[in-house]
Parts: C-alpha cells; structure tokens; sequence
C-alpha cells in the first residue's frame, strides 16, 4: 500500500503541485510574521537593556492619552543632587528629552522621519549605555550647538555646519551641527538632535530647573533592584516613578509590541485567508482525484485492502503534500521576512537581515498549519475512498457519496443559517456596541459556514440564471458549458467558495468603508463651521507660537484654539473613567454647530465648568449641576460641575469616552504648559476664504508640518485614512483571487482529465478547437461569477450589520459602493477566463482518436 501511495502521488505531483500553493502561501505568511517579530523584538531587547540606567527617576503618570496632547510631564532638576547621595548611587544625570518639536532645514524641509518615528531632542551625555557615540565633530557647547544622528543627517543631506531650526514647545531657535553621532546599535528609525544639557533644559523644557527624568548609575557591587529601595525609601513611591533597567526594558518592549502586533495580525490575517481559501481547493483537488481513481481504488479493494487501508492511503498522500508544501512555505518565509527587514530599513528602521531569528517555535508552527490544514482538507475525500465498493469501481461507477441527494447539506446549511441569521438579527437590534461586535462576528462566521455548506444547494437555480443566456449567445457551447457547470454541484459549489470568502471580506468591508465616509461627510458637513482647520499633518499638537502667528494674518477675524488632556472623571454610580477631555476658546459656537439636551456653549465653556454627552450622563447618573471629581496629569484634581449636555450623535472612540470639554482657560489651569492640537479659524468680514488661504499658507511657510485644511480637505483627509483599511482589504482579495484562480484551474483541469473520452467524441462529431476552449472559458466564467454574487450577497449583508454596530457610535449614515460592486463582478469574470486559459489550451490540443480510446 505504501508503494502504491507513493506512486501515486508522484503520478499526480503537477496537479498536486498547484494545492501545495495554497499551503505554501499559508505557512509563509505565518512563518514570515513570526521570523520577523522575533527578529525585531530580540533586536529592540538588546537596545533597550544595553541602553537603559540602573534605575530611571521619572514623573508619575498614572492618566494616559490616546490622544497625543503636547505636554511634557517633568521633575524638579534638583533631585539629580539629592540622590546622588543616596546609599549604593554612583552617579546621577539629568535628562532633557522631548519628542513634541520639529526640527527643518534651510529649505524649509522637515529632518525628521516620515515613517511615524519619532523625532527626538536630548541632552548629550555620553556613556557606556548611550546609543550612539560621537564619530565626528565635538560636543555641543552653548545654546547655537547640536549634534545630529548619522542616519538622519544622511537621510536628510545635514553637513557639518548647516543652521537647523528647531520649533519646541518654548519657542522656536536655530542651532549649527557641529558633530555627527553614529547609533552604535539598532536605529529605532527615529532622528535624534542633541543639545548640551543647560541648553536641552532652557530650549525644550522652558527652564534649567526642570528634568524629563533622572538616570542613577548603581555602585559597583550594588543591584539594581536593591537600589531601587534605597531610592524608594528616600522618594517614596506616589510622587515619582521608578524602574529598574530590566523594568525600563520591559516597558519600553511592551510599547514597541503594539506595532510589532499590527504587523503580526495583519500577516496572520493574509495567512488565515489563505488557509480558509486553501481548504476549498484541497478538498476539491482531493474529491475529484479520487473521482478519476475509482477502478483503481475498487482494484487495490479487490486485491484485498480493507477500507482503513484505502484511507490511510490517501491520507498519507495528504501528508506528503502538507509536508511539501510546509517546507516549501518555510523556506519562502524567510524570504518574506527577509523582504520585511529590507523594508524597514529602507523606512529607516536599521535591522541587520545577519542578525535574523528563527526560535523552534516557528518551524514547529509552519508544519502544524501546513500538515494540519492538508490533513484536514482530505479527511472528506479520504472517507469517501474508503467507502469504494470494489465491484462498483470495477464496474467504473463514480466515488459513493458523490451522486447521494443533497439533503444533509440541505438540513445542515439551514441550521447552522438559521442561527447565523439569529445572530445577524441580534447584532442589528442590540443597543450596545460590545453585544453588537460580539454577535456580528458569531454572524458572519456562521453565515459563512452555512453558504459554504449549502452552496451546492444554490448551483442549480444561481447557475441556470446566471447562464442563461448563454444558449442564445453561443449556441450548443453556451449549452453544454452551463450544463457541465450543473453537473457537480458539490465540485462547483466548493471551486466558487474559494473566490466567495474573498469577495464576501471585500463586499463588507466596502459598504462599512463607504458608510462611515458618508457618517464623517455628514458629520463634518453638520458641525464643522468655520472656514479653515489648521492641524500637524500627524495630529501632533504644535507650538503656542504657530497660534499666535496664525492670529497675526491679515485677513483672519476669529482663531478659537483646540487642546487635548488626559482626565480620570469619578462618576455618581461610583465608576473611574478614564478618558480625553478637550479645551476650547470661548466664540466655539462660530466655529462649530453643536447640539445640546441641556444648556449651552457658554455655559459649557464657564470657569470651572464641563460638558459631557447627554447618553454617556444617562448611563452614569449625572445631570446639569452634578459636580464630578476630576483628576488631571501630575495629581492635580478638581471638582467640576456639569453645565451642558450634548447631543451630537457622533462617533466617541479615539479616546474621547464621555464626549468631555471645558473652557481653554479650564484645561490651562490645571494642565499649563500644554499645546494646541488644532485651531479653528474664520475669515473677516469683507476677505474670502479663497482670499485667506494662500496668507495663511504663507504665515506658516516656516512650519511644514502645520497643515491648512477647508471642509472639503478635511473629508479627503478622513477618506484617506479610511481607505489605507481599505488597501489591507483588498491586499487581502487578492491574495485570495490567486488561490481562487488556481482552484478554478485545478478544478478545470482535472475536470478536462476526468471528461477525456467525452471531449473526445465532441471533437470526432464535429466539435472544432475553438468551440472547445469558447465551452471551457464559459464554463469557468459562470463558475467564478457564481462565487462572485455569493461572496457579494454575504458580504452586503455583513455591510449593513457592520453599520448597524458603527450606528451605535454615531456614524447613521449607510451607503453601497455600486461601482464596487459591479466592478468585482466584472473582475470576476475576467478571473474565469484568465483561469480557464491552460486548461481550454490543453483540452483543445488532445489527439482525438487517443482520447476516444481513453480509460
């Protein structure tokens, strides 16, 4: 039985060949996020323990923001003195380092990285832990000197010499390069400038009293942890932070790991699919050579192997080829990670392909999802062998099962629907968003397996439609390739389910896509009011000084400035809310149409004063005139009445729970020092908008990262956010069209193999070449358009369920991209013929009288 395993398999290797792509792309996606992750945490562990102090004095932040809001939380600079002579310290630094700045050249051209990294301004104090050592040049001495980081200064084109200008949140000030450093590790990807340490303090921090935090070298002898203690115990722990150079580590590993889990998630996301899309073309690969061996089958039945034999057999054969193409996807995992560090430096990001890291982990994970989705994959087709009685397989009668009534699936497919349609039904009447998403995805899984179960149920009446026509266009062709699309339901059904899953994700993720710019479109259209938002091209919130010389343009009549900060708000039903408040001038109501439930802009805005949105004070128990316990950043608190509640019905999210807002003069009270993140700004009377822009453009010509946006740039800026989601989507489709496209082929070709006698009697009674491949290309054309309209019906109806739970934060609006729309079902059918090109040519080219005398 192993012989004859073994030979078989080799006889079918080519068509094999093409299921083992599907496991190949799989285990590469999965092999490739996991080579990559490892490398770049291993790579950044070794930064960050290299790099840390002994033990790190920090402010205590107990509020965080996911909104960034410009302030720099710091220490006394003084405290450098006072724990230098605490028990087991050696040394005691001072840090000044701030990311909230800009630093441009000459040309008016930002030095910092474009890839999100950050830019970075520090004092320099070289060590055995810094980063990066002085290579050429000196060290910064006074307030016009600075260092700059190799990369960037290469990058950017930065020689020694040049006038950088660096806009912190102080002011503004110019400093001369004098010195290039070299990171002596891995470069983060970020720029970092260095000034000397009283300048570093004065420029970015606004005063020579003032720290970001304080580094303390341990004596010789002496444990990190053991002088945490000692710190502890002189500092006490509520006022400050302290962490170990491992917990230093540590924290900064757990803050790289939310990008390494985009990145991971996303890969895995293209591996999942890839899986999901594989199954279908295995099963299918699998059904139909079994189908083609029946006599031999029934042969090895006759000789004396038992059914546990004939499955183990097949089975074996699956192992083989799960084993193949594991190896195979492995091999191009590394590559693909390989391909994702060459793409990281390019973005700035300097990881050594050298120093790549495979752990046992992720060979073991390829040839578990390799051999396991195979192995899976074939369990059906492998029973289904077995059950071969071998006088019907002598008698060439088809596989057992395959000619049995479609009734299980039948009763199945509706079941697992019904449920599904129950869980799709929940999800559009819940009226929480957690109960919404959770029954949205029990949903769209169920339904999903459902369409996959009774889509052999749908061949029938879909195909006859969609094929319709094809008898009046193309004659007998158009017959015969719509019958033989009918001919297996289960083989049609399970070939279009390929191309259905991907077009299902696409067709959900476009009408939730098109939905949510059409809620923004309203909802900018409904609140924005003033003739231009000025904001960071990266939302980074800017310096005092881009207000004030925005307030300073002719032309401009009213500026009413935005400011972000982290809040903790203890409500009546006893919860700690967490969340982003913001801060506006007074005038707001110029600016922006609000709505409210109770009371108004100036009563929202009054000293002392906070408005919330009116669902969130429901839900809690506030009302107008409650007072709210507030906890602002550094252990500032206050007691803060309610005086408006909204009613916006706009998206909360983005770290804006409750909808909380104060008056400027508020949020500056307790949080001074901070920086605006946008600022609204309306035109005088008797100077259009068309007449202000181009001097505003020209105030902040100094400012390249400062953006001036009217309504119609900011719908563009909303839209383009939306579609980088969008992009992922149809990454997404496509690697599913190529494992479609090479189900259809598979399919179509084992389908040519299979009907070899029959095509050889078309083509001795008259059927010409041409007809032949025309009958094929049809035959894939409705069978792909088939899983084209079943993956955009499911993925309609998971549209408008996505919306439903979008509804529940605000965005109403619903919307179906048409073009879309038509536009898949038209690359669909494009898909079907380019799939159906090898295998129309090989059939075309067959010796009549050889497949005549075909067994």
């Amino acid at each position: 039985m192993l012989k004859a395993t073994l030979r078989s398999f080799l006889a079918h290797k080519g068509r094999l060949l093409l299921s083992a792509l599907a496991v190949v792309l799989s285990v590469a996606f999965v092999a490739g996020s996991l080579i990559f992750s490892d490398t770049v945490t291993r790579t950044f562990d070794r930064l960050f323990a290299s790099t840390s102090a002994d033990v790190t004095v920090s402010p205590r932040n107990e509020l965080d923001s996911q909104i960034p809001t410009g302030a720099t939380p710091t220490l006394p600079a003084s405290l450098a003195d006072r724990l230098a002579k605490v028990d087991g310290v050696a040394a005691a630094h001072v840090d000044a380092a701030v990311e909230n700045l800009t630093i441009v050249d000459r040309g008016n051209e930002s030095v910092g990285p474009t890839s999100g990294a950050p830019t970075i301004a520090t004092n320099w104090q070289p060590s055995e832990r810094s980063p990066v050592k002085l290579t050429s040049g000196h060290a910064p001495h006074g307030a016009d000197e600075a260092l700059l980081d190799a990369d960037t200064a290469d990058r950017k084109h930065v020689r020694m010499g040049d006038t950088l200008t660096v806009q912190a949140q102080p002011g503004t000030f110019e400093v001369r390069i004098v010195g290039i450093a070299t990171f002596t590790t891995t470069n983060p990807g970020a720029a970092l400038l260095f000034l000397d340490t009283p300048t570093a303090q004065t420029r970015l921090l606004g005063s020579t009293a003032a720290a970001t935090s304080i580094s303390l070298d341990a004596a010789p002898g002496v444990d990190d942890a053991v002088l945490k203690q000692h710190v502890a115990a002189e500092l006490g722990t509520k006022t400050y932070d302290l962490k170990t150079a491992d917990e230093q580590a540590k924290d900064a590993a757990a803050q790289l790991g939310g990008f390494l889990d985009v990145i991971k998630y996303v890969m895995l996301g293209f591996a999942g699919i890839a899986v999901l899309v594989g199954v279908f073309l295995i099963v299918n690969t699998f059904s139909m050579l079994i189908a083609q061996r029946t006599r031999e089958l029934g042969l090895l039945r006759a000789l004396g192997a038992d059914r546990r034999q004939v499955r183990r057999s097949v089975l074996t054969e699956a192992l083989l080829l799960g084993l193949v193409g594991s190896t195979l996807g492995l091999a191009a995992g590394i590559g693909l990670a390989l391909g994702l560090i060459k793409l990281m430096t390019a973005f700035g990001m300097n990881l050594k392909s050298t120093e790549m890291v495979i752990g046992w982990g992720t060979p073991v994970a390829s040839f578990v999802v390799g051999v396991g989705v195979t192995f899976v994959a074939a369990y059906l087709p492998a029973r289904r062998a077995a059950g071969v009685s071998p006088m019907a397989a002598l008698a060439d009668a088809e596989v057992a099962g395959l000619g049995r009534p479609l009734r299980v699936r039948g009763v199945a497919g509706s079941v697992v629907g019904l449920a599904g349609v129950a869980a799709l039904g929940g999800c559009v009447a819940a009226s929480k968003t957690s109960t919404a998403g959770s029954l949205l995805g029990l949903g769209v899984v169920l339904s999903l397996v459902a369409t996959v179960i009774a889509g052999p149920l749908l061949v029938r009446p879909v195909i006859k439609v969609l094929g319709g026509a094809f008898p009046a266009l193309f004659g007998s062709v158009g017959r015969m390739s719509q019958r033989n699309a009918l001919r297996n339901p289960r083989r049609t059904g399970a070939t279009a389910s390929a191309l259905m899953v991907g077009l299902a994700l696409v067709g959900g993720m476009s009408v939730a896509s098109a939905s949510m710019s059409k809620s923004f479109d309203q909802q900018i259209d409904k609140t924005l009011g003033a003739d231009f938002v000025i904001q960071n091209s990266n939302f980074v919130p800017f310096s005092p000084e881009v207000t004030d010389k925005v307030r300073g343009t002719d032309g401009v009549a009213l500026v009413v400035r935005q400011r972000f900060t982290p809040v903790a708000v203890r409500l009546p039903d006893g919860k700690r809310i967490e969340t982003t408040a913001a801060g506006y001038d007074p005038r707001l109501d110029d600016v922006a149409h609000l709505t409210y439930a109770q009371g108004d802009t100036a009563a929202a805005l009054g000293a002392g004063h906070l408005a919330m949105d009116a669902k969130f004070a429901r839900e809690h128990g506030v009302r107008v005139g409650s007072t709210v316990p507030v906890e602002f950043p550094a252990g500032r608190h206050a007691e803060l009445t309610v005086a408006a509640l909204t009613d916006q019905e706009s998206a909360e999210g983005f770290g804006m729970q409750g909808g909380l807002y104060a008056g400027f003069g508020t949020i500056e009270k307790y949080v001074p020092g901070g920086q605006d993140s946008t600022l609204y700004v309306n035109a005088a009377a008797g100077t259009g908008a068309d007449r202000l822009r181009p001097l505003l453009e020209k105030t902040l010509e100094p400012y390249p990262q400062v953006q001036v946006r009217d309504q119609a740039d900011y719908k563009k800026l909303v839209h383009d956010q939306i579609a980088v989601l969008l992009y992922l989507v149809y990454a997404l489709l496509g690697l599913a069209i190529v494992i479609a496209v090479l189900g259809v082929v598979n399919t179509l070709a084992l389908s040519v193999v299979e009907r070899t006698r029959e095509i050889g009697l078309l083509r001795a009674i008259g059927l010409g070449r041409r007809q032949l491949r025309r009958m094929i290309r049809l035959e894939s054309v409705v069978i792909a358009v088939f899983g084209a309209v079943l993956g955009l019906v499911l993925g309609l109806v998971w549209g408008v369920c996505v919306q439903q739970v979008l509804a529940l934060q605000g965005l109403t609006a619903f919307a179906v991209p048409w073009a879309t729309v038509v536009a898949v079902v038209v690359g669909s059918a494009v898909v079907g013929v380019v799939a159906a090109l090898l295998p129309a040519l090989r059939a075309s080219r067959m010796n009549v009288l050889a497949a005549i005398a075909h067994e």
